[in-house]
């Protein structure tokens, strides 16, 4: 009697574990194609995006309409912003790994700036007004964190083919391209690097909005970016 009573119990546990392991597989695979959650551990990209929002990220907007000026972009930074090996061990990885999947933690290898330079773009710091220029034009920032200057850093350089050159809208408190200039690849991101596109701020509940794509930041360059 007591067998008879316990196999229906067993027999349910093993149909919440497969419908467990089933949901965890589906939602791998639209995270790993067309929808991710990143968490935002810094300032750097205030006001829009602050430390400790969770954003819902795009993986195909930028496959039909392709990156461009003024963008913000997810990337993963291994090889240019970031080491290309943590050092932590496998083990320490795999915990970071699921802690960011889960959305409670930021990544150390994976960042979100906003498109300043596309591949050709001769991009300076600053005029005469203080303003950046892309190919001789001044940049118009409205984006940037009250108070913060275009670039406390002097810079001039142009973008080779198929990179970026990426900057955060708090400047003040972003470490960006700017920072990376003698290191290899001085600071430009590959294209191929980009994840996806911020689409929705999804906590916390009172910053709960979408996150409109921006008309491109400058005016068109003489390669037609």
């Amino acid at each position: 009697m007591d067998h008879t009573e316990r196999q229906p119990r067993k027999q349910g546990w093993r149909f919440a574990l497969m419908a467990l392991v089933l949901a965890i597989a589906i939602s791998g695979l639209v995270r790993s194609l067309w929808l991710d959650v990143y968490f935002i551990p810094s300032e750097s990209m205030e006001p829009l995006l602050g430390t400790g929002d969770r954003i819902l990220v795009s993986r195909t907007d930028y496959t039909s309409d392709p990156v461009r000026r003024g963008d913000i972009v997810v990337f993963d930074g291994r090889g240019s912003f970031a080491p290309l090996n943590s050092g932590k061990g496998p083990l320490a990885d795999a915990a970071s790994a699921v802690s960011q999947w889960l959305g409670v933690t930021g990544s150390d290898t994976t960042y979100v700036k906003r498109v300043i330079g596309m591949p050709g773009d001769h991009v300076v710091c600053c005029d005469a007004n203080g303003q950046l220029t892309v190919n001789g034009q001044a940049l118009e920032e409205p984006y940037l964190y009250p108070g913060d200057v275009p670039s406390a850093q002097k810079f001039d350089v142009i973008v080779p083919p198929g990179r970026l050159w990426l900057m955060g809208d708090h400047r003040s408190r972003s470490a960006d391209s700017r920072g990376l200039l003698g290191a290899p690849g001085g600071g430009m991101v590959p294209l191929e690097r980009v994840i996806g596109r911020p689409v929705q701020i999804l906590w916390p509940l009172d910053r709960f909005a979408q996150t409109p794509r921006p008309a491109q930041a400058a005016p068109t360059s003489k390669n037609g970016q």
